[in-house]
């Protein structure tokens, strides 16, 4: 009569845990940084409106300079396009427009965030469309655990 094993033996239990261990260090990493994605995009809709207002400006004519396609003097309010400065809140300390229609929003430090900026640089071409980037001094890209923007 032969014994029929029952069960997993204890090298095979250990593996388990092994692999069970190394997925776990990978996933807890990742799944921090996406979380503090979701909070720093609260930072990045609050840009919206105002990229919004300054595109519709530029359309109409009115941020134009006179000498060609750039955009001139920007605030908030200006020609009545472009909204009021968004309220501070839980993950937006402020955002700031200057002169040339850069916008630079500022994370609070709270909950992982470390008062990190989101930069938007336009470009206006000579149809007037303007094209926004991620202006390479961003803090929100160069953070060690990876982008969050």
């Amino acid at each position: 009569m032969q014994n029929v094993q029952k069960g997993f033996t204890l090298i095979e239990l250990m593996i388990v845990v092994a692999i069970i261990g190394i997925l776990a260090a990978v996933a807890v990493p990742a799944y921090q940084n996406y979380a503090l994605k979701a909070k720093y995009t609260e930072v990045i809709n609050a840009t919206a409106g105002i990229k919004a207002g300054i595109e519709v400006c530029v359309q109409e004519g009115n941020c134009f300079n006179a000498g060609g396609p750039a955009i001139q003097s920007v605030a908030f309010g200006a020609f009545g396009l472009i909204p009021a400065a968004p309220v501070a809140s839980t993950f937006l300390n402020g955002v700031v427009v200057t002169a040339a229609g850069q916008i630079t929003a500022t994370a609070t430090a709270v909950q992982g965030l470390n008062s990190e900026t989101y930069i938007l640089t336009p470009a206006v071409d000579a149809q007037g469309k303007v094209t926004w980037t991620v202006n390479a001094a961003s803090t929100c890209r160069t953070r060690a655990a990876g982008a969050i923007c």
